[in-house]
């Protein structure tokens, strides 16, 4: 009872935290004994049928394939971005690719498809300039590829450009005091800095790849190109053969708890990191000046042309005609509610985590024992459910669940989506909100310790004026990410209960351009005001002090 007189003597408890954990974990075995145990699914243990090992194959090879082209294409954006400071557009520029991570998926497919699609802007401009066009390329693997860069790339950029402004500038004054080429001082200076980094990061895109979903249905063209959670979406949705949704499911579940395990030990290495201020840089060698430039270039275009063709297409709809819609505006109401309800959420447990876990963290908390590292691992995992349960297999077994219980399929439908939502944003928001408040608590423990100050009056006084604005960051996160998911809504959706990604894929399917290029432009347009806004007013218009 001795190592528990931290947490009684200065009001500390982990048990709210605990608590959560559990009750995460509760749900992660709900839907595995939905998918493996329940006698009705025994079955599903049987081997897998060629037709899935295909499937599997192919989910395995595009996210191989994804990861490589984004890991390639975003160290060279990275290291152009790095080296050429000055041109017009840079800050913005870079703020641009780290927003992909909450653009809505269907918005970019839809942008995409109007610039490179068959009757898309690069195909007119061929067809002007050489009478000749590029076809219908971004369908099957190509366009899934593409689409898949085009998040995954913009995602690294940001990562690796960090670790570039980290190096000491002694580094690169030593090469140039060498006379090293761009080459030489790219393999002795600079990759030294990213190839730690490289691997938890690759393992994070081919991740999201292995589970991409909206892309492969929009992007994927045909059976050939199904990977695992289109499969299941096609088994439940049109064919109904559940047992062969199930096979596929547990073929998801397995491969994605093997890769959250050997993600789970690729760590970012700091060790070729030194903390240094920016060095200055050097005016570059023609020929690299001009790679680095034509590389910032290409990428910048492709990049900004996608939501420019949602603007412009987006601008030409009739908003009268669209929001005269009575099923517009549930799905609008819909979406706005859950994207709120998930962001409340997520936050309420990402604090309750986050204060657990940095109990056995920060020094004084709580004294060592052959149980603390255990439940620290357990909180721990309990916040990256959704690494080895994506949305779908999710979606599947709330679905099955609700054909077992009584009530009506909307409401299960919203449990599903505002759990889908909430863990899918729980593993960012942990990995903001964490060091924040392991910090907070190296700074003021002592103090509030030694003056008695505890429960509200601390996190008045100590915490939140040094969390709001991570808080406002993980609270936008969260409404972006839930306003534009088309996961669990793929599975449950209908014409009673809609949310506007799964709308915007309906006008699609059903070829009302204009109608869903006014549904994109709505969904960027909430997206980007938010993630611009909310941190703002959490913030109360200034950083908080660090």
């Amino acid at each position: 009872m001795s190592s528990f007189s931290p947490l009684r003597r200065f009001g500390i408890s982990f048990w709210p935290g605990l608590a959560v954990g559990a009750a995460l974990l509760c749900l992660a075995g709900t839907i595995f004994a939905q998918i493996v145990i329940l006698p009705q699914t025994t079955t599903v243990s049987a081997a897998l049928d060629a037709q899935i090992w295909s499937i599997l194959r192919f989910t395995l090879f595009q996210a191989a394939l994804s990861t490589l082209l984004s890991i390639g294409l975003g160290t060279a954006l990275a290291w152009s971005l790095f080296h050429q400071r000055r041109f017009p557009g840079r800050g913005a520029l870079i703020s641009l690719l780290s927003s992909t991570l909450v653009l809505p998926t269907l918005v970019a497919v839809l942008g995409l498809v109007t610039v490179f699609g068959r009757n898309g802007w690069l195909n007119d401009l061929a067809e002007a300039l050489s009478g000749h066009s590029f076809g219908a390329f971004l369908y099957g693997l190509t366009g899934i590829l593409v689409a898949h860069v085009y998040f995954n790339a913009s995602f690294a950029v940001r990562g690796l450009l960090h670790r570039l402004e980290a190096i000491p500038a002694e580094k690169f004054k030593l090469a140039r005091s060498l006379g090293l080429t761009p080459w030489q001082r790219f393999k002795l200076v600079e990759w030294p800095a990213l190839k730690g980094t490289l691997p938890s990061m690759a393992s994070t895109i081919f991740l999201l790849c292995f589970t991409s979903f909206a892309i492969v249905l929009t992007l994927g063209g045909s059976p050939k190109y199904n990977t695992l959670e289109v499969a299941i979406y096609e088994a439940v949705k049109f064919d109904f053969d559940l047992l062969r949704a199930l096979k596929l499911a547990l073929a998801q579940l397995a491969v994605c708890a093997f890769l959250v395990v050997v993600a789970s030990g690729l760590r970012a290495s700091s060790s070729a990191i030194a903390q240094a201020r920016t060095p200055s840089i050097w005016g570059e060698p023609f020929g690299a000046r001009c790679a680095q430039l034509g590389i910032t270039g290409f990428c910048a275009i492709a990049f900004l042309a996608p939501l420019a063709a949602v603007l412009i297409d987006g601008l030409q709809a009739d908003f009268t005609k669209l929001f005269a819609e009575a099923t517009f505006r549930r799905a609008l109401f819909t979406s706005l509610v859950l994207a709120s309800a998930s962001s409340v959420f997520t936050i309420a447990i990402a604090l309750a985590l986050g204060f657990a876990r940095r109990n056995f963290s920060v020094p004084g908390r709580i004294p060592a024992s052959w149980w603390t590292p255990v439940v620290s691992r357990v909180l721990a995992f309990s916040g990256t459910l959704y690494l080895a349960i994506p949305s779908l297999v999710l979606g599947l077994g709330f679905f099955l669940i609700a054909r077992q219980f009584a009530g009506p399929l909307n409401f299960w439908a919203v449990i599903a989506l505002l759990c889908a939502n909430v863990l899918m944003a729980l593993p960012f928001s942990l990995a903001i909100l964490v060091p924040a408040m392991e910090k907070t608590a190296l700074r003021f423990d002592k103090l509030c310790f030694s003056m008695g100050i505890r429960g509200i009056a601390r996190w008045r006084l100590a915490e939140w004026p040094f969390l709001r604005a991570d808080l406002g960051y993980v609270a936008a996160l969260a409404f972006c990410f839930s306003l534009g998911d088309l996961g669990v809504i793929a599975l449950f959706g209908n014409q009673d209960f809609a949310t506007l990604p799964w709308l915007l894929y309906q006008k699609m399917g059903s070829y009302r351009t204009h109608d869903a290029a006014g549904i994109a432009l709505i969904l960027l347009a909430l997206t980007i005001t938010v993630f611009a806004l909310v941190p703002r007013v959490f913030a109360g218009g200034r950083d908080a002090e660090t």
